[in-house]
């Protein structure tokens, strides 16, 4: 990896989502969209749902919203849903609210909704929750998520949950037994990918991040990588790492259409 890195003279890998820095963000249609959606739910406060296919950039826009909330007036969690029981679910909610969690569902719930009341009421610091990969949620814990709200809250809203997810999340609510939860569904947003227009600004934009010109790019080779990502900024990302480590040992001071079909067929077969 840093071999590339020195060969083409990259600050950094631009293409690392861990090394890019929120207000590096590339500012695509979708991602104003989603952070435009977020602050207005942020605002009213209630349920979130926001969905894409994997790697659209959806957890990303997530990540760059919350972290542009004041910290001194807004308590901010997240948590990945990565098929937890009702238990485990309220146990990382507990730790998320700073609550040594109680034993028993019952107690960690009444202990959740205490924390989320009093620091609405007392604190003056609703709660901002991204609940990631909220699709593999059970129905056992959507029912909970509204009943967390049921509470002496229907005449308040006292905070703001975002449930994100692949698209199929949306097939999971309109089950009829999430009837009440969808109700209080503020906003809803499909993250769409990028246009063959942004991933060309994508792809530049990343460049100039690392301090690399435009022209570090050969002829043909931004058709050939378009054509393979169809507009997912992840398989953009895999694929540009890829294509630029096989430059490097190409000798490559350009990327031409061939290093990019080579890396594809590499990422292919991995």
């Amino acid at each position: 990896m840093s071999m590339f890195k020195e060969y083409y003279g990259f600050a950094k890998n631009p293409f690392d989502k861990h090394s890019l820095a929120e207000k590096d963000a590339f500012q695509s249609k979708g991602h104003k969209a989603m952070i435009s959606c977020l602050s207005y739910l942020h605002k009213l406060r209630g349920f979130g749902v926001f969905t894409s296919a994997p790697g659209f950039g959806k957890t990303y826009a997530a990540r760059c919203f919350a972290k542009s909330l004041d910290r001194n007036l807004n308590e901010v969690a997240y948590l990945s849903m990565s098929s937890v029981s009702v238990a485990d679910f309220y146990r990382q909610l507990c730790g998320a609210l700073g609550i040594d969690a109680p034993f028993g569902k019952a107690a960690m719930f009444r202990a959740v909704q205490e924390r989320l009341f009093y620091l609405f009421k007392e604190k003056k610091k609703p709660l901002f929750l991204v609940l990631d990969e909220a699709q593999k949620l059970s129905s056992h814990i959507l029912g909970d998520l509204k009943m967390i709200m049921n509470h002496d809250f229907d005449s308040v809203s006292c905070f703001s949950i975002v449930l994100c997810g692949e698209t199929y999340l949306n097939a999971n609510l309109e089950k009829q037994p999430h009837e009440a939860l969808r109700q209080r569904v503020v906003i809803s947003y499909n993250f769409e990918g990028l246009s063959d227009e942004e991933t060309e600004a994508y792809l530049i934009h990343k460049l100039q991040i690392a301090g690399a010109p435009p022209s570090i790019l050969g002829e043909g080779t931004l058709a050939a990588i378009t054509a393979y990502a169809g507009g997912c900024p992840r398989l953009l990302d895999n694929l540009m790492t890829k294509a630029f480590m096989l430059g490097a040992q190409l000798d490559k001071k350009a990327l031409d259409a061939d290093v990019v079909m080579a890396a594809v067929n590499g990422l292919s077969l991995s």
